[in-house]
């Protein structure tokens, strides 16, 4: 038995991959419903990864989870929302019949006797499972680091905030949320620690994409976004005697806004949830082998956004989608399980099989 536990991009990629090995014996299990993460996505939001069909050059979408699938091609579009996007995880599910259980939750996890015991809310007493596969995103684990403020994922529309806004944190979700306030009309501070908002880099995974820039610097927003570089936020306090709240920085500046910042400070890693299971670096995010397994539990495996392996960060989709056969390979030479080639050789057409990390590290000429 292989358990995947969670339904989003990763969960669901892996269980394609499995099925199309004609591996029968897995389940895939889904606290929510198939997508939920991107069903909770604020209704503006909208991927920064386009998606363009170009499978008859050799090329990806980029946020497919399958070779020979495109969300381009299925809703004719570059930027899904998060909604199209669940949507076609959803499609994709039910036409490859995948051994999904919504509505599921795993509550307790521990090995005992060679295997892995797992215990849900709906699939009665538990049962033992020879792998588990992590497959818990990020999105619905946001980092609360204050105590006031509107966490970024908590907010379903920008229209639905009134006033100008104080926003804190220099990342992607800051500079979503700015934009949105500044299209509506409101004027948004943005508060971060680094020096520069742009920071020079070729990884997208360390500096804002160039669908963020570009819409930043649109002069519909430019010139109601200020940006305030260098400010770490310390702490937010609600003054009820003058019904504002007063944000203490770490350079001993005091700033007094009367409405509730929000708060783009980033997300957890979801295999928090089964913390023993795995041992923890500095930054709160597993410790891997090189095949993205636990170094301290054999047969429990990361996938998703909060995979790391030395210097390289497998936060976007068109990356870890690329480690999905790196662990398979992994379940099945350990379990003795036959696979198909050819479905493997697919993949590593299509580059959803990355092995040499040595190709990330790359630079541009200009």
């Amino acid at each position: 038995m292989i358990t995947i536990i969670g339904g989003g991009p990763a969960g669901i990629g892996m269980g394609l991959l499995l099925k199309q090995n004609g591996i029968k014996d897995f389940i895939i299990l889904e606290k929510d419903q198939v997508g939920s993460t991107f069903f909770q996505w604020a209704k503006e939001t909208k991927f920064i990864t386009p998606s363009f069909t170009a499978h008859g050059f050799g090329h990806l979408d980029l946020n497919a989870i399958l070779p020979d699938t495109s969300p381009a091609y299925t809703f004719g579009k570059e930027h899904l929302s998060g909604e199209e996007y669940g949507d076609y995880l959803a499609m994709i599910a039910e036409y490859y019949d995948l051994p999904v259980r919504e509505n599921t939750t795993v509550y307790k996890m521990e090995k005992k006797e060679g295997k892995y015991w797992v215990q849900t809310s709906e699939l009665g007493d538990g049962f033992f499972s020879n792998s588990v596969i992590l497959a818990c995103g990020e999105f619905q684990f946001p980092k609360r680091p204050f105590t006031y403020g509107i966490h970024y994922g908590d907010v379903t529309s920008w229209t639905e905030l009134e006033g100008d806004r104080m926003i804190i944190g220099g990342g992607e979700s800051a500079a979503d949320a700015a934009y949105h306030l500044a299209a509506t009309g409101r004027q948004v501070d943005v508060y971060y620690s680094a020096h520069v908002w742009f920071d020079k880099e070729v990884d997208p995974s360390r500096t804002l994409s160039p669908f963020t820039r570009e819409r930043l610097k649109s002069p519909v927003v430019s010139n109601r976004i200020v940006e305030h570089p260098s400010k770490r936020a310390l702490s937010i306090e609600k003054d009820e005697a003058k019904e504002c709240y007063l944000v203490q920085f770490e350079d001993g500046e005091v700033v007094e806004t009367d409405r509730e910042p929000i708060i783009c400070t980033g997300f957890l890693s979801g295999a928090k949830q089964f913390k023993h299971l795995f041992d923890w670096n500095e930054e709160g995010l597993p410790i891997l082998t090189e095949k993205d397994e636990s170094t301290i539990a054999p047969s429990v495996y990361l996938i998703g956004p909060s995979v790391r392996q030395k210097n390289t960060i497998f936060c976007f989709i068109y990356k870890f989608r690329q480690r999905f056969a790196i662990i398979a390979e992994n379940i099945f030479f350990h379990h003795h399980l036959s696979c198909n080639p050819d479905v493997f050789q697919l993949y590593k057409q299509s580059s959803m099989y990355l092995d040499d990390l040595s190709c990330c590290e790359k630079d541009c000429a200009c």
